[in-house]
């Protein structure tokens, strides 16, 4: 369906690009503040700014939220946000601001959160009690906090009583009035909360969290009053112009999105919002939501598979199972590694949401006659191997509702596979009980609503942590593939698949979001762009691997194969950079260490091998190889760049990404940026120039790029070399020529007579050079400077 901006799900003047920065202390509201010339010079519209509201202490990304009613003191306070809103609107730029309606941080001191605060105070009467959700049935009506180091019996002796309040180290939670004079085994009693061993979160933590992190407490944002608690700061600041929209954390752990964004939609006046919503590989966006679109992991997904050779990866993934042998299931193929991984998290990491689940399903069955005597055991069984069959993040079904055709076939596809963990049918028709109960057909009451809606938000969790979490460090045949939204099992992407994406978020999405990279990429656009390069040099690579690993070994033949992609798309040998994400990769592989069951020795080892390896004196090779592979390199770097700026939706670059910008997963990639830095030579001048021409561009002619009235035409080269060109016209105004997999164009001889037709006739000019065009144009002219070209009409 076309959206029009009439409709109020697209307000008329969306950003034409935005750009992310990611605030901290030690990138606070004043350094923005200093930045805005620059970066309003480059031709953004708008600064995306992380969450601003009052975050932990500390914290370098402010999705820990403790106060929803001031902004962030670290930062600047709010008298710092309106002067850069001030400085920004008189260069020219607005300010688009992530929100956290999900989950608020459980700090420590726990008195940061004061809503938290009073209900482990006040317990179930708090009027606060209503913001979490707590199950308060189980614990004997008390909040477990599973913040102790040991068992309660060995840390009694840690807690000291002064003023009313009970300390733990740096935790300091409230006591009841009247306690505190208590001998201290009587006095625990005698709170709302039970203080616990911080591994019982996997299992018995009664209360909703965010995936499995349990420093983070889930918010019901359906209530309206908590809605407008937690929204009041926001919405202020966007009806007095000081923010002009929104971008949406993780809409998929609501309990009603749908419902969620209808009431935000009405609140702001249909603002400009995207949601952080992550699509797989054929799964639409709910047509239903009144957003903009998402944040663009969708677009960043096409992109990337755009420059990936398929054949050469397919290479690659040979060479790899033969180089490292992993099992079926632990990296050797992507469906069974990530079902793998999700038996683990159900099992494991989110063992206690699974346990809620299944207690009350076998309520909603105890009320029903027809549906009595199934046993938990069952329940339990059907729920998990539904849960590990989903392939997306999550249905969308309300009780009382029609359920939508792709939700009841997701299910009953999920459900025909689990009936296979059951030997007697009898005790399969568990399964049926469970699916319909998750599509809320079995009823709308209390516990039905619960149900749905638990079920989605921990399918949601489970997704998120097997796939993006486990399985893409576990599945490493080519390390750019596996990113947030992507399919490292097909990474490669056809260009007439590609158009047709463009076309259908220009039809049904036109003001969506477009990324390359976030703060949550696990590598930067340019690491992917030098790693996605090997899939044009598959043999080379395979020798070199092999090479190395024989002179300097890692602990395992995995992280060699992981460790050495690393450090090519990383470029410099840097321990400081590539220990730690080597490091966060292997245990987040949890193949042989976890975060919360260290192999010391094992890391040490891996520490020990970057260090050594990829950081040490055969880093040299890697530069060697990457002289071979430059041509790839810059076409897809400088490729990916150009088509994120000119494809439909509105494009959003990252701090820093305007030039080359090799990062790594978080911790790296949230680096305090320098602007504007030093004049950059080579490829990072080069995309420079790149990115501010296009920029500029779009803020001249918006209305050529973003919106309903912009058009997008693919169009074809016409020659011996055609499928090594990708270009589209927007608007019949600006053509994007593109070189996709110029090591294999060079082996084919190159352009030859290969050319584009440029639409509609007349006069073009191609901006990245300045040259005059004609009519037809051939490619080995028009690409004779940069892999790319950029031309408007005269």
């Amino acid at each position: 369906m076309k959206r029009d901006s009439r409709d109020g799900a697209h307000p008329a003047t969306p950003p034409t690009a935005t750009y992310r920065l990611q605030l901290q202390p030690a990138f606070p509201f004043t350094a923005a503040e200093r930045a805005v010339p620059y970066l309003a010079s480059l031709g953004v519209s708008h600064l995306h700014l992380s969450p601003v509201l009052e975050a932990v202490p500390g914290s370098a990304h402010g999705y820990d939220v403790t106060d929803h009613t001031s902004v962030r003191a670290e930062l600047g306070g709010e008298d710092g946000l309106r002067s850069l809103a001030r400085t920004a609107h008189a260069h020219g730029l607005g300010l688009v601001l992530d929100i956290v309606p999900n989950h608020m941080a459980v700090p420590a001191p726990e008195h940061l959160n004061g809503p938290l605060w009073e209900v482990l105070r006040d317990g179930p009467a708090s009027p606060y009690a209503r913001w979490f959700d707590i199950d308060w049935a189980e614990h004997g009506g008390k909040v477990l906090m599973p913040l102790l180091a040991g068992r309660l019996g060995d840390e009694l002796g840690a807690f000291t009583v002064d003023d009313n309040t009970l300390r733990y180290h740096d935790h300091v939670l409230p006591l009841r009035p009247g306690t505190e004079r208590l001998p201290l085994p009587e006095l625990l009693d005698a709170q709302w909360y039970r203080p616990a061993w911080w591994r019982l979160a996997r299992t018995e933590l009664n209360r909703r969290r965010f995936f499995t992190v349990s420093e983070l407490i889930a918010v019901r944002a359906e209530d309206p009053e908590v809605f407008a608690a937690t929204h009041a700061k926001v919405l202020r600041l966007l009806r007095e112009g000081v923010l002009d929209g929104l971008r949406v954390d993780h809409p998929d752990g609501l309990a009603d999105p749908a419902g969620y964004l209808a009431r935000l939609h009405e609140e702001t006046g249909g603002r400009w919002t995207v949601v952080e919503k992550i699509l797989s590989r054929d799964e639409p966006l709910p047509d239903g939501w009144p957003v903009a679109g998402t944040t663009g992991y969708d677009a960043l997904r096409h992109v990337d598979g755009l420059f990936t050779d398929p054949a050469g990866a397919a290479e690659l993934t040979a060479f790899y199972r033969a180089f490292a042998s992993p099992p079926a299931d632990r990296g050797g193929d992507w469906p069974e590694t990530v079902r793998r991984a999700a038996r683990r998290m159900v099992s494991h990491e989110l063992a206690a949401e699974v346990e809620r689940l299944v207690r009350v399903a076998v309520r909603i069955c105890d009320a029903s006659w027809r549906l009595r005597d199934h046993a938990p055991w069952a329940l339990r069984t059907a729920l998990c191997e539904i849960l590990v069959r989903l392939p997306v993040y999550r249905p969308y079904a309300r009780p009382g509702e029609p359920v939508a055709p792709a939700d009841a076939a997701l299910l009953d596809e999920a459900a025909q596979g689990a009936r296979s963990a059951f030997a007697v049918p009898e005790e399969a028709a568990a399964v049926e009980v469970v699916r319909d109960a998750a599509l809320g057909r079995l009823g709308d009451g209390p516990e039905h609503r619960d149900f749905c809606a638990r079920f989605a938000q921990t399918a949601a969790a489970v997704r998120a942590k097997s796939a993006e979490d486990t399985a893409f460090y576990r599945y490493a045949p080519l390390l750019s593939a596996t990113e947030v939204g992507g399919a490292p099992d097909r990474p490669a992407v056809p260009p007439d698949a590609f158009h047709a994406f463009c076309a259908r978020i220009q039809r049904d999405w036109p003001a969506t979001g477009t990324v390359l990279t976030t703060h949550d990429t696990k590598r930067s656009a340019d690491v992917r762009a030098r790693i996605a390069a090997l899939s044009e040099h598959p043999h080379g690579w395979a020798e070199l691997i092999d090479r190395l690993h024989a002179g300097h070994p890692a602990p395992d033949p995995h992280v060699a194969w992981t460790a050495w992609q690393n450090a090519f798309g990383l470029g410099t040998p840097d321990p400081l950079r590539l220990v730690p994400a080597v490091v966060k990769g292997v245990r987040e592989a949890a193949l042989r260490t976890t975060w919360t069951e260290p192999n010391a020795a094992y890391e040490a080892a891996v520490e020990s091998f970057v260090v050594t390896g990829p950081c040490g004196p055969a880093h040299r090779e890697l530069t060697a190889f990457a002289e071979e592979a430059e041509p790839s390199v810059r076409a897809n770097t400088l490729g990916a760049a150009l088509l994120q700026l000119t494809m439909p939706g509105v494009p959003d670059l990252y701090m820093g990404t305007e030039r080359l910008y090799p990062a790594l997963v978080d911790p790296d990639n949230r680096r305090p940026p320098r602007f504007p830095g030093d004049e950059p030579d080579g490829l990072s001048a080069d995309k420079l120039h790149l990115t501010r021409t296009a920029l500029r561009l779009r803020r001249a002619h918006p209305e050529w790029f973003v919106g309903t009235d912009a058009t997008y035409e693919p169009l074809t080269a016409t020659g011996p070399a055609a499928g090594h060109c990708v270009a589209f016209a927007r608007s019949g105004r600006a053509v994007t020529v593109a070189t996709r997999l110029p090591h294999r164009l060079a082996a084919g001889g190159g352009w030859g007579d290969t050319a584009l037709a440029l639409p509609g006739g007349g006069a073009w000019r191609e901006l990245l050079t300045g040259r005059a065009c004609p009519e037809r144009v051939p490619l080995s002219r028009l690409l004779h400077r940069f892999p790319v070209a950029l031309l408007v009409r005269e």
